[in-house]
């Protein structure tokens, strides 16, 4: 019962006689006075911790003394002894020594020294080891297959003395451990490591802390890997012949949880792509509407996955269409006037052309009136609405099955004399 007592008020003194020391910053050479008493060894007693000592000596109460000096040596270094602080209270009689290293032995040494500035001889050594370092979690796993992020879970450390937890991080790219977080709370188990990359692989491990500092070895090492970006779809295919439009088909990817496709096009295979379009999963097919005739576009489809990931476009090789050009014009064989009509004939130059728009300008003075004379199925041309005297240009313009027009011949100019008056 005696002993507990003691160490119950070595335990105490941890904290209470940790502030009543003076550490000097430089080696002091000591005035020796041997005719001051020495402190007797075998009444020093000491507590172990993991990075520190608590000592506990028989108070020496004579006159002349003003108090204690602390002497160490790191036993398992060099094993030479140094004063690490002074007492300036004879009556205190414990002293806190901090800030070692765990399971590692160490000598002490205690001197009495005077009002005049004297110090006695040293008590006889004293050796004891510290504690081994604490160990950190028993248990730490990761949860992967996350989007760009990794969950660390762990066992609450058993001990009541932990206030935190420092998360260490590695990879196979980055092999020196880096601190990434400091989770505080015992029960607090879980850290969630966001912004990641895709597909790559991280290690973890955890160290404790205490309330007093001490920091505990590291945990196991735990492994996880972040969420692979979507696969690429296969078989992009965009049609080259169809009016007005391009039309994009495609195989799906093999991704099980891809949700919508984003489509992009550029006006160059080598060019900056811009999203037109997001097809629901749903759809393979799209239907780029253009307005103008033999457009040609560059195309890359992604894939976006339930959490959001789209896979990499620049991984992606463009794929060309366009849209149907327009028919070639027509030949025009022959334009000119007979019977007061004027007559037109011409050639088809394109396999698709299925009708004709003549162009009529009527060119009166200063003013021009144009007509359109639609859809002629002939390869011929009679105009008997002519004035003489007032001069016609003419064009053609060939129609194809879709409605699609080609440029126009170059205009034919005519104009039918005006009959003579003959003077009586």
């Amino acid at each position: 019962m005696k002993k507990l007592i003691v160490n119950t008020l070595l335990i105490g003194s941890l904290i209470v006689f940790s502030g009543c020391e003076k550490k000097p910053n430089t080696p002091i050479k000591p005035k020796i006075d041997n005719s001051l008493p020495v402190v007797d060894a075998k009444y020093i007693k000491m507590i172990p911790d993991i990075t520190a000592v608590a000592l506990e000596w028989k108070k020496i109460d004579i006159s002349k003394a003003k108090g204690y000096h602390i002497i160490r040596a790191d036993m398992q270094k060099d094993g030479k002894f140094k004063r690490v602080a002074t007492i300036n209270n004879k009556y205190t009689t414990h002293y806190l020594d901090k800030d070692l290293n765990p399971n590692s032995k160490y000598g002490y040494k205690i001197a009495l020294h005077s009002l005049e500035g004297f110090e006695g001889v040293a008590s006889k050594t004293v050796a004891i080891s510290t504690l081994p370092n604490m160990k950190s979690v028993s248990l730490i796993e990761t949860i992967d297959g996350l989007p760009r992020q990794i969950k660390i879970l762990w066992r609450p450390h058993h001990s009541s003395r932990v206030s935190k937890y420092i998360i260490e991080r590695t990879s196979p790219t980055q092999p020196k451990w880096k601190q990434i977080a400091v989770v505080e709370d015992r029960y607090n188990v879980e850290y969630i490591d966001d912004d990641l990359g895709d597909n790559d692989i991280y290690m973890y491990r955890i160290k404790v802390v205490t309330f007093d500092g001490i920091v505990s070895d590291s945990s196991e090492i735990s492994r996880g890997t972040t969420k692979p970006l979507p696969t690429q779809i296969k078989k992009l295919k965009a049609s080259e012949k169809l009016p007005r439009k391009i039309q994009l088909s495609w195989d799906k990817s093999d991704t099980k949880d891809v949700v919508s496709y984003n489509i992009y096009r550029s006006n160059s295979a080598n060019g900056s792509f811009s999203k037109i379009h997001k097809a629901s999963i749903k759809h393979n097919m799209f239907d780029d509407t253009i307005s103008d005739d033999g457009k040609l576009y560059f195309y890359k489809i992604t894939t976006v996955d339930k959490d959001g990931l789209e896979s990499k476009i620049e991984d992606i090789k463009p794929i060309m269409g366009s849209t149907l050009d327009k028919p070639k014009m027509p030949k025009v064989t022959y334009i000119g006037i007979q019977d007061n009509k004027v007559v037109i004939n011409w050639v088809a130059s394109d396999d698709r052309t299925v009708a004709y728009n003549i162009y009529k300008v009527t060119k009166d003075g200063w003013s021009a009136k144009e007509k359109v004379i639609p859809n002629i199925k002939d390869l011929r041309y009679e105009d008997s609405d002519v004035v003489r005297g007032i001069e016609y240009g003419y064009s053609i313009q060939s129609i194809d099955k879709h409605g699609l027009t080609s440029a126009k011949t170059p205009e034919s100019l005519q104009k039918l004399s005006k009959i003579a008056i003959v003077q009586q």
